[in-house]
Formats: structure tokens, sequence, C-alpha cells
């Protein structure tokens, strides 16, 4: 089977591409240059130049593929970037894959999406926008919403561990009694790589989480015990951390505060609410305290 992987070049890219690599298949990974697919291209991918914004970059894209991996996403912008980025992207991404007939479209939306959340932040929106177009789309899909994703380099858990060893004492907002069910980079990878070939996958949705479910607070706790830290945390009121982060999202690059980060925090539990991808996979899953440990 040969999959065009969107997003490839990314934090959860590489282990998507490499994933579904060693489960024998080709992958062309979407790339803006030949320069920003270079990972891509030493784990044995085809590299293809193209934008989600350019919908004559998708078609040249999805010729001769079997399959669609959907990865690409942002986080941070204007509501027009979240339109004409993901929003838009996608629309043109799945009519270029039903134009060349492709046999399965697998899309990374996000746990905590629904249509109850997706006017709280234009992430959600832009996440049940991408979720309607793929299910109305027609094409066999595969959806998968995970929960936050660690992994040992990049991604959000290097913010953290970066907080917990350098920071005096570790700012937890509101009073940490969320709960989050973070899962492993590579368990995720494998995710999306079954997802190809697994015919009880078909047209459905899947909440994707690890086998620990923890609230902030203990979090914390196991973090800085893996990294043999014992600096002290403090509750910090969400109005308090708000203010802050009107301040640093103007920074510039990717800026791990902002308020829309903190309405999504707010907003509840980020945890899986059934046992689907458990029954219907089968995958062993890493537990946290190893995620963790492997992190350190």
């Amino acid at each position: 089977m040969r999959v065009l992987v969107t997003g490839g070049t990314g934090f959860v890219g590489p282990a998507v591409v490499r994933s579904i690599v060693e489960a024998g298949h080709d992958v062309r990974a979407l790339a803006r240059s030949r320069a920003s697919g270079s990972n891509a291209a030493a784990l044995g991918a085809e590299v293809v130049e193209g934008d989600m914004t350019d919908a004559a970059s998708l078609r040249i894209a999805v010729q001769g593929v079997d399959a669609v991996v959907h990865l690409v996403a942002i986080r941070q912008g204007r509501a027009e970037q979240f339109e004409r980025i993901m929003v838009g992207g996608t629309r043109d991404l799945l009519a270029a894959a039903k134009e060349v007939g492709v046999a399965r479209f697998v899309q990374m939306s996000a746990l905590g999406v629904t249509e109850e959340t997706k006017d709280l932040v234009p992430y959600y929106g832009a996440k049940w926008e991408e979720e309607l177009l793929v299910a109305g789309s027609g094409l066999p899909y595969v959806m998968f919403r995970p929960s936050f994703i660690f992994g040992p380099e990049g991604g959000i858990l290097s913010t953290f561990r970066k907080i917990a060893k350098v920071a005096p004492v570790t700012p937890i907002p509101g009073a940490g009694t969320q709960r989050i069910q973070p899962i492993w980079i590579d368990d995720l990878a494998a995710y999306f790589a079954q997802s190809l070939t697994k015919a009880e996958a078909t047209n459905r949705t899947f909440e994707l989480g690890g086998p620990d479910t923890v609230t902030w607070n203990e979090f914390w706790e196991r973090l800085k015990r893996a990294l043999r830290v014992r600096r002290p945390s403090i509750h910090m009121p969400m109005a308090f951390m708000r203010a802050n982060a009107l301040v640093t999202e103007r920074l510039p690059g990717n800026i791990p505060l902002t308020r829309d980060l903190l309405k999504m925090l707010e907003a509840g539990d980020n945890v899986v609410t059934n046992d689907h991808a458990v029954e219907t996979f089968g995958i062993p899953l890493v537990p946290l305290d190893e995620q963790l440990r492997r992190a350190a």
C-alpha cells in the first residue's frame, strides 16, 4: 500500500511515518520543501513538495496513493488561518483523494473535540469541521482523537520537563484536579499504522489515551520524581494565568501558554470515555511512569 502522510515533518509525523514504513507500506510525505522533509526521507519516505493551502500541490501529492493519513494542524493563529490551513486544506485534500479513488482516509483530531466544545477555541472548531468533512466525504475513514501526546523529544512534555528542571517552583493552573491520559508517541503511531488495514476500524472515531489517568497534580509529582527534582509546586489562580498568557501568546514562536490552552484546560478532564480503541486494536500501551522515564 502507498500512503500519503501530511504533517510528516512535525512532532508526531516522523513517528507515524516510521511506524507505517515498518508495517511494510510505501510512504509519501508532504513537505513544504525538500529540506524540511529530510527527516521523513531518512525514514524511507518519498518526499513530495506541497502545502495545505495549495490545492494543486495536493492533487499532485495524492496521485498513485491508496490511503491518506492527515496530521496537519496549527494550535495558534488567527481565525482565518485555522479556516484556511485546517478546514480549507482538509476540504481540498479530501476532494483530491476522492478524485483518485483513495481507499482510506485517516484523520487525526483531538480528544475533547465535540459538538458541545466546538465553539470553545478556534482549534476545537477547526478540528470539529474537519471531522464533519471527513465523515461526510464518502471515503472510508478512521478518525483518532488522542489525549496529550508524549515523546522523548519535542512536544509539550519537553516544555514540562524544562519547567520542572529550571523553575524554582512548578506553576499549576487552578486546582490541578482535572485529569489527563497521556499517550506515548510510538503507541499513537502504531494506531495509525494498524488503521490502514484493520477492517473493523472503518468509518469509526476512536478516543486514544495511555493506560494511566492522572490529575495535573499527580502528573507533576510523577514527572519530578522521574527527573529526581524536589522543587515545590504552587497553584496559580486562573485569572493570573490568563493575564500571563495574554502577554506570552504575543511572543514569536510556538508559545506553550495561551489563553486558548487555558480554556481547554478549564473545560474539564481530557480522558477517554470508552475502551473502543483498546478493544479494536489491542496495542500494548506504555505506562505513564515509563513514558516519563524515557523522556527524563
